[in-house]
């Protein structure tokens, strides 16, 4: 069984000639060699045979120039182009401008999607290819918003969780040569470190100091990134940013879920209530004791405390009955 690793590919960066000064040069080279060619063609006319090598050259040379001239290419900024001669990598230009490289380089077209976005194509037709010659690959920062993907959460809890990541290419020779299609990869890859993020975390209503989905995005979110950049290095891709941008439980268990969250905010609520309303009847009874206003035995302190409870806590409103008589029968 063959274990061996192809090897990881390192990008190199090249300076290619100046595409004006090559421009220049080329253009008055063809220029000559058409005015050689039709003084060639003129003196052969006039049966001077001792011109028809400098024509036979003048008609070799029309082709070179023109293949010359093919190796012209430009980059913009925050764009550069692989240098591949028959098979073999030979570096990346990344200087934008007006360049000249060997025109034998290979320029094979990438992936789609390389360069400036191809425009929407019409509904019910598929959409259209869009490629990019010269083996240009786009440095600039990108984003892959995600689909809602449903999984299962720590707890086994079904739910849907969609994010946002921003990435942009940092080797140029990892993005061409060590993955089939860098942008497949990347779009794979950034769904399965999804789907495995989300399998580490509840979705909330954790144990104490644990950290959940729901409540710490942030910690989340972190995690995600350091994932994708693991998982990415491979393709020479850096991850800039990656972010969650849907979170909630599946159709199939959200009323039960939302039932269950309002019951504990409910419970909170009550004991917020119920906390408050003993500090009070205490304080009650304790401003009571001290300004001596009224003396009260155990049974009555009871009786006071239950009817402070039922006014402090109770959601209707009470309405008091007013005692006419005397305070003890």
């Amino acid at each position: 069984m063959n274990t061996t690793q192809n090897a990881v590919n390192r990008e190199v960066a090249v300076r290619a000639a100046n595409g004006w000064t090559i421009l220049s040069l080329l253009v008055g080279l063809l220029l000559a060699n058409i005015g050689i060619f039709i003084w060639s063609v003129i003196n052969v006319a006039g049966r001077e045979n001792s011109h028809v090598a400098l024509l036979i050259i003048s008609i070799l040379g029309l082709p070179v120039w023109i293949i010359l001239l093919t190796g012209l290419f430009t980059l913009q900024p925050n764009e550069a182009r692989v240098l591949v001669l028959f098979g073999k990598y030979k570096g990346t230009v990344r200087e934008s401008g007006f360049h000249w490289a060997n025109p034998f380089y290979s320029n094979g077209p990438m992936t789609a999607g390389a360069g400036i976005a191809a425009p929407a194509a019409k509904p019910g037709t598929p959409a259209p290819r869009r490629t990019q010659g010269r083996n240009k690959i786009s440095l600039r920062a990108r984003t892959l918003n995600g689909d809602k993907l449903k999984v299962n959460d720590k707890r086994g809890n079904p739910i849907e969780i969609a994010a946002v990541v921003v990435w942009r290419v940092q080797d140029t020779a990892q993005a061409l040569f060590d993955v089939d299609n860098y942008q497949s990869y990347i779009t794979t890859q950034s769904e399965s470190s999804l789907r495995h993020l989300a399998s580490l975390y509840s979705y909330d209503d954790g144990e104490e100091n644990e950290i959940t989905l729901r409540s710490n995005m942030e910690e989340v979110s972190q995690a995600l990134r350091k994932e994708l950049m693991e998982r990415l290095s491979k393709a020479g891709v850096v991850v800039d940013e990656a972010r969650l941008t849907h979170l909630a439980y599946a159709p199939e268990i959200a009323q039960a879920m939302l039932r269950r969250q309002q019951a504990e905010a409910v419970i909170a609520a009550r004991q917020k209530i119920v906390h408050g309303a003993v500090s009070m009847v205490d304080m009650a009874l304790k401003e009571l004791a001290q300004k001596q206003v009224v003396n009260l035995d155990d049974d009555r302190k009871a009786a006071m405390v239950s009817n402070l409870m039922v006014v402090l806590c109770g959601e209707a409103e009470v309405h008091p009955v007013v005692n006419t008589g005397t305070l003890y029968n």
